[in-house]
């Protein structure tokens, strides 16, 4: 795909292969033109993305992935452009209205898992900024997409959350490659990623405690 010329599209085409960004000088209405042609994109990563996890159970949610795809647009342009944006911050950042489940997880993925990132921008610049705690709250909502991010999980019911084969093994593989010690120290996922390691631990993650129920 070539850059299009859209502001929306070419800013998550431009993080997802080249991990840069484009910030512009005003925020723009995104289009319904530019819409559908970011879900058709988003659509295509998605079917290379299910390639690795081989399930044709969990399919694209173009609902979760356009929003995911507006919160992470908006909050990349929010970190330089505030000016009068402070009433507007809920509508350019809404909550997630639609379906949870592991569909929507993995088309939201798409772009949340740039958002931690841009959280770290904001706390540095300024740790009261409210955006911080608005996008902090949707990564506890989609916290895949914050694996590694340091982020209040505690009231998480694992053994459900973690229920769907597909999503658990992509879980696990986060966890691994992330070296999220917060999240591997918790009793059920360790239990599950040291039966994943068995006689190979050393080799996975050496470092990692094995922790006891």
């Amino acid at each position: 795909m070539m850059p299009s010329g859209f502001s929306f599209l070419d800013t998550l085409f431009l993080l997802r292969k080249e991990e840069c960004i484009t910030i512009f000088t005003d925020l723009h209405e995104i289009s319904e033109k530019e819409i559908q042609d970011t879900a058709d994109y988003l659509e295509s990563e998605f079917e290379k993305e299910r390639l690795e996890f081989l399930s044709l159970e969990i399919n694209f949610d173009k609902e979760a992935a356009v929003w995911a795809a507006k919160v992470l647009y908006y909050s990349a342009q929010l970190y330089l452009i505030r000016k009068g944006t402070s009433r507007d911050l809920q509508k350019l950042i809404p909550d997630y209205k639609g379906k949870k489940d592991v569909s929507s997880i993995l088309s939201a993925d798409l772009s949340l898992r740039f958002v931690p990132q841009i959280v770290s921008a904001l706390q540095n610049a300024d740790s009261e900024d409210p955006l911080i705690k608005m996008l902090k709250n949707i990564l506890k909502q989609f916290h895949y997409s914050a694996v590694g991010f340091d982020l209040d999980l505690e009231e998480i019911n694992w053994e459900e959350e973690l229920k769907d084969k597909t999503y658990r093994k992509l879980y696990l593989e986060r966890t691994v490659e992330k070296k999220s010690y917060k999240l591997a120290e918790i009793p059920y996922i360790n239990n599950l990623l040291i039966a994943e390691f068995g006689l190979y631990k050393g080799f996975f993650w050496k470092e990692l405690k094995i922790i006891n129920n």
